[in-house]
């Protein structure tokens, strides 16, 4: 993947990866849709990119899946198309399963997982049409290797893998590619917004959190992977690479090993 010349639609655009993802972008000759909920964050955002007259600021709601349609024109519209969409709006979770109400459930899902899905068949179509695009889906190293205390986060990103897997088959032929990108823990505000098991954020951030790569680093070796045009990248520390092998070869182990991992 050469970013140079796209025009690049980035959800969750307002905060955290999201704005990294828009400022190092913006350096690299494209032109950029940002959206998230927070229209006041995401001109922010845009204030501190580089060349911000090819930013385009375009307000989503991911739990609004009715104007999803609506919002692909919109995109589409800004630059006259889209060349990548950036799934990276999300949200986390901090409760054992049986502290958690299934409001809880239901609100990760239809954010994490309905939301990324709606919005991806929504702009299908365009990508189908011009014979090409690029679907990049932050999911999570806990999309892989499941943790406690995330029960229903890691619900909504194992079913993100699942869904773009099958996507990626089917569309093949017609030059459109999926990269699953999974971060381990990264300082930003996941944590602090992570919902509780009654619904409400967690306001603190955590210390695994705290002391995980920085956004910048993060972005850097995003774009670097990106060159070999993978189907996933796994982009965290040594504990966070080590899980995914072992859930891979040593499944077991794994399991013994997760009883014990502090993950806050």
């Amino acid at each position: 993947m050469d970013f140079n010349n796209k025009v690049i639609w980035i959800t969750g655009a307002s905060s955290g990866i999201g704005k990294g993802l828009a400022i190092a972008l913006s350096k690299l000759n494209t032109q950029l849709i940002l959206s998230s909920r927070n229209e006041e964050a995401l001109l922010s955002v845009k204030a501190v990119c580089d060349h911000p007259e090819n930013i385009f600021i375009l307000p989503l709601d991911l739990e609004v899946l009715e104007g999803m349609p609506l919002k692909v024109l919109d995109a589409i519209g800004a630059f006259g198309k889209v060349d990548v969409l950036i799934h990276n709006g999300g949200l986390s979770q901090r409760s054992l399963v049986k502290d958690t109400t299934i409001a809880v459930d239901e609100k990760l899902m239809k954010v994490n997982y309905l939301g990324t899905v709606g919005l991806t068949k929504a702009i299908l179509p365009h990508f189908l049409n011009n014979n090409k695009g690029c679907f990049i889906v932050t999911t999570s190293v806990v999309g892989m290797v499941a943790t406690p205390l995330r029960s229903s986060y890691a619900a909504s990103k194992h079913a993100l893998h699942g869904f773009f897997d099958s996507l990626r088959a089917e569309v093949f032929l017609n030059n459109i590619k999926v990269t699953l990108l999974c971060p381990g823990f990264v300082q930003t505000q996941v944590s602090v917004n992570a919902l509780t098991g009654d619904g409400t954020p967690q306001n603190k951030m955590d210390t695994a959190t705290a002391n995980g790569l920085t956004v910048a680093a993060f972005v850097n070796c995003f774009i670097k992977k990106m060159k070999t045009d993978p189907e996933v990248i796994v982009i965290g520390g040594f504990k966070e690479k080590l899980a995914v092998y072992t859930k891979r070869f040593f499944p077991k182990l794994l399991s013994k090993m997760i009883r014990k991992i502090k993950v806050t």
